[in-house]
């Protein structure tokens, strides 16, 4: 698990594992995000981000778990090579377990097999929720709305091609 850590935007980060207890039944997960401190319960000192990614770095060692994972905010901090480094991750454990994430992210959802929008709008004074999946250029739009803010860009369509390609064509 630590040496997943760095790859997920935490390079120095510690994780340690304290059983304890009757057949080991009290489990401590320690952890800290910076030198020099020292570890405490995970659950009390990691940020949203943190939490997310320290599990998701369990969840890439660990061969047991539930058939569906969900992660939400496992982007909370990062972006760039991180970013990559998450989706990347995210995609390899979605081998062989259903993978739910949120993220806002185009370098985590360019990975994913399907790519779903959740929008809310006020209709009547009543707020409703859609949810629709993007394929195609519909995705490539709403990848590049994720980077720019500007679905219509040419440039970020372009990133965000390049996004799509090398999820898809790098090995998982």
């Amino acid at each position: 698990v630590q040496a997943q850590l760095p790859d997920l935007a935490l390079p120095k980060a510690r994780l340690e594992v304290d059983v304890s207890g009757i057949a080991g039944r009290d489990v401590v997960f320690r952890f800290t995000a910076n030198p020099g401190m020292a570890l405490q319960p995970l659950a009390k000192v990691a940020s949203g981000g943190e939490l997310a990614r320290a599990m998701l770095a369990l969840r890439l060692v660990l061969t047991e778990g539930p058939p569906v994972l969900v992660f939400d905010e496992v982007d909370a901090g990062i972006g760039g090579a991180a970013a990559l480094a998450v989706g990347r991750s995210l995609a390899e454990i979605a081998k062989d377990h259903q993978v739910l994430v949120v993220t806002h992210l185009a370098q985590v959802a360019a990975w994913a097999d399907a790519h779903v929008v959740v929008d809310k709008q006020v209709v009547g004074g009543a707020t409703e929720t859609t949810v629709d999946e993007v394929a195609g250029e519909a995705r490539i739009a709403e990848l590049a709305r994720m980077l720019s803010g500007t679905p219509d860009s040419a440039a970020a369509r372009a990133h965000a091609r390049e996004l799509l390609s090398e999820a898809t064509t790098s090995p998982r």
